[in-house]
């Protein structure tokens, strides 16, 4: 097998087996439109090996034509979910033994044209927006500054497609993309754990979740990194039947497929090192309690604990009190919301359950040496509603 491309920073990525000529919108073993620039021709992972059946509730014939999806690139995107799709798909090609998936890459700039990724990696298009063929999946990959990369022409190109019945569906922060779009509304979504409180305050007609993939019709979004192996997983049991989905997770060597059920973070025990289970309920629903926070003594009172209990656990586990633990939380929701959205100060300090903003203020100020107001001054103009990323900044990375 060929090794994998290293992914550091300003390095070109053109795998010549499974890449479109730039310019011409031909791709390697296929014949494309005469519309340069145009989303035609299809990429493939070049086939190995006898034939495999379909396996298990395959709903694709061998003789059917090959399915293909079209990943729509921001500049920014992350890499790690573009890498794991296009490989779970030529590793589906290599174990059917034929050309069963397809796929290119799309860009605004069109064919020829380079993306960079988060990391750097700098990316050639294999074309621009164009029309799709019928059972074409398109997948907008995003990340950094997802807001400022949502152009006019993407939105008209992806809510023209969707009218056509285009199934449309987004990794990482490329939700964002889908709901400016207005092609969540009244769906399950989801997106990337670092970005769902902003995104919840924007979009309110969004049924979010904090699973690590949603399918909804066809609509389908993903929590980004890994998660997007998983759901591509998931489209390839449905298509080619589970034994081809099991057979290309072995040859990632991804020993658990998630599923919808499953969300994106760890449990509240893994991710603070302390397996003591009053101590997480306790946690968990302060998490759950942002803007009307539990007093310390009701909680304890939900575990079974006196209040005193309950603050020697913190003080013994994390050493702080219940009520700084809270506080810490409720100020890392606010501090997100004021990267990520246009909310107001007040609003913001609203929603993490603060009711005067001279407390608020205070508070933050306390916590992070500036004021909410200098927080937002010093990014510049806040983030068209929720697509941030921090703007470059990681909103989590108190």
């Amino acid at each position: 097998m060929t090794p994998a491309p290293t992914d550091k920073p300003g390095q070109t990525v053109t795998p010549t087996s499974t890449r479109a000529s730039p310019g011409t919108g031909t791709v390697s073993g296929a014949v494309a439109s005469p519309v340069a620039g145009a989303v035609s021709g299809t990429s493939t992972g070049t086939p190995a090996g006898a034939p495999a059946a379909a396996g298990t509730g395959s709903r694709r014939t061998a003789d059917a034509a090959p399915e293909r999806f079209v990943f729509v690139l921001l500049e920014g995107f992350t890499l790690l979910s573009l890498a794991g799709a296009v490989d779970s798909l030529r590793l589906t090609n290599r174990h059917l033994g034929r050309e069963a998936v397809g796929w290119l890459l799309a860009g605004e700039a069109g064919a020829g044209a380079t993306v960079h990724s988060s990391s750097g990696t700098e990316i050639t298009l294999d074309a621009g927006f164009g029309a799709l063929r019928h059972g074409d999946t398109v997948i907008v990959c995003a990340g950094e500054e997802v807001a400022r990369h949502t152009t006019q022409p993407l939105l008209s190109w992806l809510r023209r497609e969707a009218r056509r019945g285009v199934a449309i569906g987004a990794f990482c922060t490329g939700a964002y993309v889908l709901a400016t779009a207005g092609l969540l509304d009244g769906k399950r979504a989801t997106i990337h754990w670092e970005n769902h409180d902003g995104f919840a305050e924007a979009f309110d007609a969004v049924e979010l979740k904090r699973s690590v993939y949603v399918i909804d019709g066809n609509r389908m979004t993903s929590a980004g990194g890994t998660a997007a192996i998983d759901l591509m997983l998931k489209l390839i049991a449905r298509d080619f039947g589970t034994d081809t989905a099991a057979a290309v997770a072995d040859q990632q060597v991804y020993t658990t497929i998630r599923t919808e059920r499953d969300t994106q973070r760890l449990s509240v025990p893994t991710r603070i090192g302390i397996r003591h289970p009053k101590l997480a309920q306790v946690i968990q629903a302060m998490e759950d309690n942002i803007e009307e926070p539990v007093s310390p003594a009701k909680l304890a009172a939900q575990v079974g604990l006196s209040t005193r209990q309950l603050e020697r656990l913190f003080r013994r586990y994390l050493n702080r009190s219940p009520k700084r633990y809270y506080m810490e939380i409720r100020l890392r929701k606010a501090r997100n919301l004021l990267m990520q959205t246009d909310m107001s100060v007040i609003n913001v300090g609203l929603a993490c359950g603060f009711t005067s903003p001279s407390h608020f203020s205070k508070c933050y100020r306390a916590h992070y040496e500036t004021t909410p107001y200098r927080e937002r001054g010093a990014m510049g103009a806040a983030p068209d509603r929720s697509g941030g990323r921090g703007g470059g900044t990681n909103p989590s990375g108190d």
